[in-house]
């Protein structure tokens, strides 16, 4: 389900919210291909099928900055803003992998509000804890920060 919040006021009172889980999402092998092409990162665990299914994971895996780029529309799954004029990713404070994603597995990505605080120009900087999962995978596939930032 998705959370929204209406307006600057709204944002900054988001600290320690839990914003939940999104739907799962499969990661195809023509999305994997798709961002190997657009990074020209075509290493052979990720593109090769039939070499990846004699490699370490057993098949092909997605990259991790493709997961990472994921949580993009994830994040907009999980909250829709209203009421702002201008939305900006600022950054990420921390980014980890500490599992593949088999290409035909499913994600999701649970999220928490670490911060939300005023910023300059009548804004509100937004914190978020995230958590991409795999099904099935005892380990997560992503654990991040992201900073955003909201202005009027």
């Amino acid at each position: 389900m998705t959370i929204v919040v209406d307006g600057i006021e709204a944002i900054k009172g988001l600290a320690g919210q839990d914003l939940g889980a999104t739907e799962w999402m499969e990661i195809s092998q023509e999305r994997v291909n798709q961002f190997a092409d657009a990074t020209d990162d075509h290493q052979w665990i990720h593109v090769d099928v039939d070499r990846a299914k004699q490699g370490p994971f057993q098949g092909p895996i997605a990259h991790g900055f493709l997961t990472l780029s994921l949580t993009v529309p994830l994040f907009g799954r999980l909250v829709r803003f209203t009421g702002v004029g201008m939305a900006i990713n600022y950054g990420l404070n921390k980014v980890r992998f500490p599992a593949p994603v088999p290409v035909g597995s499913r994600i999701r990505m649970l999220g928490t509000v670490a911060e939300a605080t005023p910023v300059g120009g009548g804004g509100a900087q937004l914190v978020t804890d995230f958590t991409v999962e795999a099904e099935g995978s005892a380990k997560p596939v992503c654990v991040a920060q992201s900073v955003h930032r909201f202005y009027p």
